[in-house]
């Protein structure tokens, strides 16, 4: 007869384990502690086999029957259900393994070596208070960008607009990561740029990051005169505006000390700028000064040494390389703060690293000294970056 919940629960412990039989090979069996689990026994290619389906009253009667007919279904399809129930557990401890936290954790504590304390906690604590709840449980091999934006959008609702780009961002990195690491294949989060209603709107055409080894395989094409070509490569490793690049002078660089001081009369805010200066950047200065050293300028016009190159020598450039209306000399600027940004790196480093606006002047005065090690850190990594986006076009 089949088994009854009554008959279960009245079922007493003897001196040695038995079973009370349901039907079709299930089974219920009582310990002599009292114990009481499911099993179903079955046969799978000759050899008698057993699977261990709960205890009870964790696992009902009836989920248990349905657990029974699963099996059932496998043994019906040419599967072993134990070997089937091995897969499943391992491919649960796999997903729990990779579960979003678990990677955000360890993407963390990763870029600690390059970040600051305060940032490095400011950081954590923004994915604890807004993404962990929504998607920490989840495998990122998993996670939709529906879910992702669902998430992001409850912090833009209660007003923190800048704190909702800045989790979207930091979930890109994360998701970036774990594919660099084989836990998943796709980054869900690259799908939701521009998805925030308060997402800034970018005026001058950028390039995406995806582009820059076809990129430089064009540069390295084009015919161009040499000081253009050196002009190009440290508008997008310095990222200042093509104006502080076109006009910059011998005298503004301290080679011994790896800096570039840009006077306030050159700079769109009126601020003196520092920019630290990276060795692949130093190294096309060591290039260009045979060439141009004995002008004031970098980059003296070919006619008038006395003027810099002309304002539309660089778009030119990019648009005989097949970017006009797509990239612009001033978007290499929005490229480095979107990369950058992604990468995890403080946003107040990479903003005053691009030398915006600061309305408050007590704290734009103490922005000039601020950050000053971290922006060094930053620059030589976003040049090692663009160095191996330009190994991928040698490798081809």
């Amino acid at each position: 007869m089949p088994l009854t919940d009554l008959a279960i629960r009245q079922a007493k412990p003897l001196d040695k384990s038995y079973h009370m039989p349901d039907g079709g090979s299930l089974f219920l069996e009582v310990t002599p502690a009292g114990g009481k689990r499911w099993l179903f026994r079955y046969r799978f290619a000759g050899k008698p086999g057993k699977l261990a389906l709960g205890k009870y009253p964790a696992v009902t009667l009836a989920e248990a029957r349905e657990k029974a007919a699963q099996a059932r279904r496998q043994l019906d399809e040419g599967l072993n259900p134990g070997h089937e129930k091995k897969v499943a557990k391992a491919t649960a401890k796999t997903a729990a393994a990779n579960a979003f936290e678990i990677i955000a954790r360890e993407w963390h504590a990763k870029e600690l070596p390059r970040w600051s304390e305060d940032h490095a906690a400011r950081v954590l604590e923004s994915l604890e208070a807004d993404a962990f709840s929504a998607l920490g449980r989840i495998p990122v091999a998993d996670l939709a960008a529906p879910l992702i934006l669902e998430t992001v959008r409850k912090i833009e609702k209660r007003g923190a607009v800048d704190t909702a780009g800045r989790v979207l961002q930091r979930i890109s990195a994360i998701m970036r990561y774990a594919i660099q690491t084989g836990r998943a294949e796709y980054n869900p989060a690259a799908d939701l740029s521009g998805a925030l209603r308060a997402a800034k709107v970018e005026h001058r055409p950028a390039m995406p990051r995806s582009e820059l080894p076809e990129f430089y395989r064009r540069l390295e094409a084009e015919p161009l005169l040499f000081p253009t070509r050196i002009a190009m490569h440290l508008l997008i490793l310095t990222f200042v505006r093509p104006g502080e690049l076109r006009a910059a002078r011998w005298d503004e660089f301290n080679i011994e000390r790896a800096e570039w001081r840009i006077p306030a009369e050159r700079m769109k805010m009126r601020a003196p700028h520092l920019v630290p200066l990276s060795r692949q950047a130093l190294a096309l200065l060591e290039e260009l000064r045979p060439l141009t050293g004995r002008s004031a300028l970098l980059f003296p016009a070919q006619t008038d040494h006395d003027k810099p190159m002309s304002e539309n020598t660089l778009s030119y450039a990019l648009g005989r390389m097949g970017y006009k209306g797509t990239a612009t000399p001033h978007g290499f600027r929005a490229l480095a703060s979107t990369v950058l940004n992604e990468e995890g790196f403080d946003p107040d480093v990479i903003e005053r690293q691009l030398a915006h606006a600061e309305r408050n002047k007590v704290r734009a005065a103490y922005h000039r000294a601020e950050y000053l090690e971290e922006r060094r850190r930053m620059m030589q990594w976003w040049a090692d970056f663009l160095e191996v986006q330009r190994g991928e076009v040698s490798n081809r």
